[in-house]
């Protein structure tokens, strides 16, 4: 069992985060034995039985004790709505909580980071990444890998209304492809997951627990980091709060900042990095004045659809009465079925005009539909339904966050700025007209009955924005708030170093400049893997 830690001891390495990200650094970094290792966590371990099964992420949505549960400000783009930002707070982090989707994004998502000014962060050079992580269960090729430590797996069980949504999509021009992670990276597939034999991995139980062994790794759980510590420019370790008594521990070689999007630029904030201005007016000294940190937030919004269909089409009277008992003695049984399956099966990835550069629209589609109880209970409807979304991939809306105190035990403010663009708002329409096309073509349109939300009254463009306005949602795939480049609004440089605070890096999908066509689990993934080899291979330097 990993080591406790210590305030007296001093380690090579801080990591402040265990999620998707920091789990992996500190796996990576811990190869080497001769350095030691501290891994921070703010919460619990992941011991639950819910974050091991896949279809536990409904019950975690709402979960106080692994979920940070943030809450944006008003959002003036959507009427005055605020929005629910559900967070990983547990080993794993967000890979704990999430829908364990596997997409990567697009190629040229990672060639236009080059473009902006960080060199080795095109495809080419990020795609030996992915693999090295990768235990793909199709098997290692030119795109996949084969042996690495996270499991990437088919859906346990496929319903027949995903395959009447792939050939729908077909027929009204989406071509059906082998997969969304490989060329040409556009049309309709059945996606991946990072589930290994029916359970979820996520970074901690892929990277961390099978290394736990390591006497150089040590792992601190509900231990939250309030502030860096900081001395002559660099940093030399982290204040933390234990068991309501604050300590500091001591990094000789470098802290790391793998937080996620909304923690490591709030830390940063809280330890005088960021903007002097803001900072002044909360009385924290001024260490480097970076007006970038919590700047360039990002996320994807998505519209919704719920659809009345036949009684074959759906599996929610599969998740009522006794039927649920089966279906949960089913899993523990075999670990397949309902409990089994990750976010939904089948997405198809489009543009919304034919001279838009690359896939910029994502829809998607489950047989189920449930609410979720303000007691944080998940309520499957008992009428036979599906749900379905239209969500732009690419939006150019940016927003910010900020500090409200220098309180570390207080969360920032949040300004997603949704649909601030125009763009974002005539693409998104599109993506829903599509939908609905979909949606009416055979197979699929004979196992609907009828169109629930927005429901077939709603069909002009300013009904439409009404519905993605109300009852719209975000991807959870916050990113960019403390961004690579070399402009002035730029947080870390290409190695993720801070600029201009020594022995100290930020490496999460904070650093992201734009933020990625799909899912970010798996692209904050390869940022950590290949950051690890840059601080590894800075050590070897020195």
């Amino acid at each position: 069992m990993t080591p406790q830690y210590t305030s007296s001891q001093t380690y090579d390495y801080i990591v402040v985060g265990a999620g998707s990200a920091g789990c992996v650094m500190a796996s990576r970094l811990s190869e080497d034995a001769g350095k030691t290792v501290l891994l921070v966590e703010a919460g619990p371990p992941a011991d639950d039985f819910w974050i091991s099964t896949p279809a536990g992420m409904a019950k975690l949505f709402l979960n106080k004790r692994f979920n940070w549960g943030f809450t944006t400000e008003d959002v003036p783009t959507l009427g005055g709505r605020t929005v629910y930002w559900p967070r990983g707070m547990t080993l794993g982090g967000s890979s704990a909580i999430n829908g364990m989707v596997y997409m990567r994004g697009h190629p040229l998502d990672f060639d236009h980071w080059a473009d902006l000014g960080n060199e080795g962060w095109g495809w080419d050079d990020v795609l030996p990444y992915f693999k090295k992580s990768e235990r793909n269960e199709r098997g290692a090729s030119e795109l996949h890998g084969g042996d690495g430590l996270l499991t990437v797996s088919d859906a346990a069980t496929r319903h027949p209304l995903t395959d009447d949504f792939i050939t729908a999509a077909s027929r009204v021009g989406v071509p059906h492809i082998a997969e969304l992670n490989g060329p040409p990276f556009e049309g309709v597939s059945y996606q991946q997951f990072t589930i290994r034999q029916g359970r979820r991995d996520s970074t901690y139980t892929a990277f961390v627990k099978p290394v736990l062994h390591r006497r150089n790794l040590t792992v601190a759980t509900d231990t939250r980091v309030t502030r860096l510590a900081i001395e002559n420019g660099a940093a030399t370790g982290i204040e933390v709060l234990r068991n309501g008594r604050p300590e500091t521990i001591a990094a000789r070689r470098e802290v790391i900042l793998c937080a996620g999007a909304l923690g490591s630029p709030q830390l940063l904030m809280l330890s005088g990095i960021g903007n002097g201005a803001d900072l002044q007016k909360f009385g924290i000294p001024l260490v480097r004045d970076l007006p970038g940190v919590g700047r360039n937030l990002q996320d994807h919004w998505y519209a919704t659809f719920v659809m009345k269909v036949n009684a074959e089409s759906s599996s929610n009277q599969n998740l009522h009465g006794l039927r649920k008992y089966i279906e949960g003695m089913r899993y523990l049984l075999t670990r397949r079925g309902l409990l089994a399956l990750g976010s939904s099966a089948v997405s198809a990835y489009v543009r919304s005009t034919p001279d838009w550069p690359q896939p910029d629209i994502q829809l998607a589609i489950r047989p189920i539909t449930l609410k979720f109880r303000e007691d944080g209970g998940v309520e499957v409807d008992r009428e036979p339904g599906v749900s379905g979304v239209a969500s732009l991939v690419g939006p150019k809306s940016v927003g910010h966050m900020e500090l409200v105190s220098p309180d570390p035990m207080r969360a920032p403010a949040f300004h997603p700025n949704y649909l601030s663009d125009p763009e974002d708002i005539r693409r998104t329409l599109i993506g829903m007209r599509l939908f609905r096309q979909i949606c009416a073509t055979e197979p699929l349109a004979g196992r609907i009955v009828a169109e629930i939300s927005p429901g077939p009254k709603v069909t002009t463009d300013e009904q439409l924005l009404e519905h993605l306005q109300k009852n719209g949602n975000t991807g959870w795939h916050q990113c960019g708030t403390c961004k690579m480049g070399s402009d002035e609004m730029a947080v870390v440089d290409r190695e993720l170093r801070v600029r201009g605070v020594g022995r100290l890096r930020v490496v999460d999908a904070s650093i992201m400049p734009r933020i990625t066509s799909g899912n970010t689990n798996a692209p904050t993934i390869m940022i950590a893997e290949k950051a690890a080899d840059m601080v590894r291979r800075d050590a070897a330097a020195a």
